[in-house]
């Protein structure tokens, strides 16, 4: 298992991954005029820690796991957290200027009503931003023989009660949730310079974790040195789209 020092490793990587399209969406939204923001989904509080320094809203975060909230809680002491249902948020009605969430509706086991109950507490003329919502069914390895990764990975999200799919249905569940003014789009794909070292040994911890009961330790073994001989010689490829969108109450 990963530790929650683990974990805020991994949310802090993705939140790299995805500053680019979190500024668009943020400038989309009018973040620089909101008045309150709610993270929904806030785990340890990156993202928090991003709408702290970008507006000077009131923040709120809420979030299932106590000890991510409580690890949370001295990094981020501009925001407000509450160990809280997505699906039954805490607050009155039409309570935000922009409602929003990272990495979460693929975890929510019915992400149309969490889109739902987001709209719910999302005043008219506000915002509602899924800012990265992956889809393995896209995910591409290269070399080949490291395929066998994001399959097992797949079934692994799978098993954990995820939707590893979920990315190609986000602008449909926005359409559905009634808001307006709907955008979405996939994150581009760039390959520069190979991972860190921090980015490649995150990238195997949270492997290891989903697929190590699907693979033998020696196949998971040869699989780790395939990996890491790939992005030595500069031949790896690994993409996994990530849509994002926007709406409007």
């Amino acid at each position: 298992m990963l530790t929650i020092e683990e974990w805020h490793q991994r949310y802090s990587i993705q939140a790299r991954w995805t500053e680019s399209v979190r500024r668009f969406l943020y400038q989309k939204a009018g973040i620089t005029r909101a008045e309150t923001i709610l993270e929904v989904g806030c785990g340890t509080g990156v993202i928090l820690a991003d709408l702290c320094v970008q507006s000077k809203a009131s923040i709120f975060g809420i979030d299932l796991q106590l000890a991510a909230l409580k690890f949370a809680r001295p990094q981020n002491w501009a925001a407000n957290k509450a160990c809280a249902n997505a699906f039954h948020l805490p607050f009155a009605s039409a309570s935000f200027s922009i409602t929003c969430c990272h990495y979460f509706l693929l975890w929510a086991a019915d992400p149309l009503q969490a889109l739902l109950e987001m709209k719910r507490v999302t005043r008219p003329g506000g915002a509602i931003l899924a800012m990265a919502e992956p889809d393995y069914g896209g995910r591409v390895d290269y070399p080949a023989a490291l395929g066998e990764l994001g399959t097992s990975q797949t079934r692994a999200l799978l098993q954990q009660f995820a939707n590893p799919f979920l990315g190609r249905k986000l602008k449909s569940l926005f359409h559905q949730t009634g808001l307006q003014a709907v955008e979405a789009g996939v994150l581009g794909g760039q390959w520069g310079e190979p991972p860190t070292p921090e980015e490649w040994s995150s990238e195997w911890r949270v492997l290891e974790n989903d697929i190590q009961a699907m693979l033998t330790p020696q196949r998971l073994s040869e699989l780790k040195k395939q990996d890491q001989q790939a992005w030595q010689n500069g031949d790896r490829i690994l993409f996994v789209p990530t849509f994002f969108a926007f709406g409007m109450v």
